[in-house]
């Protein structure tokens, strides 16, 4: 195969992550976020939506009567939290952690078929309609979680038993779709089977399993139309008509051959799970089209179609992207599953080519969309992403009625927690990549990690890291013998040379100017045990304006600082945040208050807000004057609203012209 060059992340055994802010992410996901969910799995959370997910296939298993409950992908969202329990587990022994897992699996064989097939929802409600239902029903896409869950499973444990559950469902997929005589020449309406094959075939080495995912990818939006034969076949039934996945083709991406497609239509999420699919390939055949393709879309996300804190799908109605810079904030959907997706696509990204527009956006995704998505204490979370929040119109307006002003405790649709988990527990795999002796650092956190190439060296980098309140980085570096390699760390976007960038070597100040090679600073020598890398990032407060065309931001500024999106809060503003103008020339203050969300940094700035005075009986005025009072707005980080009960939000602020 003509395989690119590529680097590869750092396996999650070589890492152990220290940080005196992620620390406590990764704390939260083993002690917290992981326990939670799977009381919320078994229907154990007072309050909380059921779930019924392990139910599901204990009665598939014939280990209790019942019927299936829940929607048509249940499953995966034990897959996930599998999957996340596997990465914790691949990060330390957790023998309590281990045999819950072991038993779930134990569970998930049982219920698998004698021919492989593994669906709860088939398997109890429709046997007879396996394979029929494709543009709906999530068949794929419930496979390909649980693939990869095994995957993650078996490289944490080494344990077989559900890697081969894995194998022998991935078998029987093969044996029903392809192009040979008598095989389904179709695809799921929900990508996710393409990835998971590919890592299944690193996995195995079958190379039978990067051929399928191929073909899945390539037989997309083909002619004759798939899903309309399928619809024809089953009689014109429905499993979901608020959509019409058959006939609306840009929703699930089957408009066009994938290599043929240069914007991000329909479903977000499925948009960036096929992108990693893509590159994922790509990588593996050198498919220099289809990385094409995959650069044609990532672009048109990033600059046409993302919003300031890395969400992405615009659209409540089929979670989907709608047009170029149409991006209203009160309206945002922004699931967080496409921001975690998007994280997936940049990685991949990055693995083809080491620039830092990639870990610029997935630093973005990850800092304001993924961890806004999960309250402070693990147990509430976000589906929906929104910029700007008026509570009493989320509860009587249909147009926002998809917006909370409050997380939740757990959803009928509940994609979205378990992601979050396995994200924040595998968070060491974003965080290097090594490519032949280049060390790549894509993201700040402070770190033990270890890593070897050919001949034998070793390397161990401790990195300190005062991210993302402050842009101080400190890596040291510990060798058996003098080695020879480059050490390339990113300078991101929102970081101003010309603030103070400094670079330092052993203590001793160095050039980086001719070092920048796509926005990292490649350091090329042969390093000593000892040897000590201090990077400063100056982090200026800037005042981010949106592109011309985007109508919700015209006049209207967002803060940031670092990789950090600021908001405005009621509850430290008051009601009507509307109203509030911030003066243009006015200097932007930080204070880190320890006590406030568990310490963060607060911005503030003098504004003026509009007064409602003398307007008593009135809704509109002819030639009136607009009457102000000094204020000082009060900004925290975005991740961090909705902490503090239920009030207005807004991430876009009006500046006086």
């Amino acid at each position: 195969m003509n395989h690119l060059i590529s680097s590869k992340p750092i396996p999650l055994s070589h890492l152990r992550i220290q940080d005196n802010f992620w620390s406590e992410y990764v704390r939260l996901v083993r002690h917290v976020v992981v326990p939670y969910q799977w009381e919320a799995l078994n229907d154990r959370v007072e309050g909380a939506e059921p779930s019924h997910a392990i139910q599901n296939f204990k009665i598939a298993a014939g280990l209790k009567q019942g019927e299936f409950y829940g929607m048509v992908f249940q499953d995966s969202d034990v897959a996930k939290w599998l999957e996340a329990v596997s990465y914790l587990l691949e990060t330390g022994p957790d023998p309590e952690l281990e045999a819950v897992a072991d038993g779930v699996i134990q569970i998930i064989a049982k219920a698998q078929q004698a021919d492989g097939y593994l669906n709860t929802y088939f398997t109890l409600k429709e046997p007879g309609n396996k394979w029929t239902n494709l543009a709906e029903c999530h068949e794929l896409y419930c496979a390909g979680h649980m693939i990869e869950a095994a995957v993650a499973y078996y490289q944490a444990t080494g344990k077989k038993l559900i890697l081969d559950v894995a194998c022998r469902l991935a078998d029987c997929i093969d044996s029903v779709f392809g192009t040979e005589e008598g095989k389904q020449k179709g695809y799921d309406g929900h990508q996710e089977i393409e990835l998971a094959l590919v890592k299944l075939y690193h996995t195995t080495s079958q190379k039978k399993y990067l051929r399928l995912s191929q073909f899945f990818l390539d037989e997309r939006g083909q002619k004759p139309d798939f899903y309309e034969m399928e619809f024809a076949r089953r009689g014109h039934k429905v499993h979901f008509p608020a959509l019409d996945m058959v006939h609306d083709k840009a929703y699930s991406q089957a408009h066009l051959p994938v290599r043929q497609q240069k914007s991000a239509e329909g479903h977000a999420v499925r948009v960036v799970y096929m992108c990693s699919g893509m590159v994922d390939v790509a990588l593996e055949t050198g498919d220099q089209e289809l990385l094409e393709a995959c650069k044609s879309l990532w672009r048109n996300i990033v600059t046409k179609r993302m919003y300031i804190t890395g969400g992405i799908g615009s659209s409540a109605y089929g979670e989907a992207f709608t047009m170029d810079y149409d991006l209203p904030g009160d309206t945002a959907y922004a699931e967080t599953c496409a921001s975690i997706g998007l994280i997936f696509f940049a990685q991949r990204m990055l693995q083809i080519e080491a620039d830092s527009e990639y870990a610029d956006v997935m630093e973005q995704a990850l800092y304001n969309t993924v961890i806004s998505g999960m309250s402070r204490d693990g147990r509430r979370f976000f589906y929906v992403n929104p910029l700007e929040v008026w509570p009493d119109a989320c509860d009587r307006n249909a147009n926002v009625h998809h917006v909370k002003s409050e997380r939740q405790g757990w959803f009928g649709c509940a994609c979205c927690p378990p992601n979050i988990a396995r994200l924040l527990a595998s968070l060491g795999r974003y965080m290097y990549s090594l490519q032949n002796r280049i060390i790549y650092t894509h993201l700040y956190i402070g770190s033990d990690v270890s890593m070897s190439w050919e001949g034998g060296d070793e390397v161990r980098l401790v990195q300190d890291s005062r991210f993302p309140w402050e842009g101080a980085v400190r890596f040291e570096i510990t060798t058996r013998k003098e080695t020879e390699f480059t050490l390339a760390l990113r300078i991101p976007k929102w970081c101003r040379a010309e603030a103070g960038l400094m670079l330092s070597i052993n203590g001793e100040e160095a050039a980086y100017e001719g070092l920048m090679i796509k926005g990292y600073v490649h350091i090329h020598r042969r390093w000593q045990s000892g040897d000590v890398v201090e990077l400063l990032l100056p982090m200026q407060i800037s005042r981010v304006r949106g592109h011309p065309l985007v109508r919700e931001t015209i006049g209207k500024v967002a803060l940031q600082r670092g990789p950090i999106v600021y908001c405005l809060e009621e509850v430290d503003n008051g009601a009507n945040l509307h109203q509030i103008i911030l003066d243009k020339q006015a200097v932007e203050e930080v204070q880190f208050e320890s006590e406030l969300l568990g310490g963060v940094p607060v911005i503030t700035v003098p504004a003026q807000r509009v007064q409602a005075t003398d307007w008593e009986g009135q809704l509109y005025q002819a030639d009136s004057e607009v009457q102000t009072i000094p204020v000082t707005a009060r900004f925290i980080p975005y991740f961090a609203w909705a902490n503090r009960g239920r009030n207005e939000m807004s991430v876009w602020v009006k500046e006086e012209s």
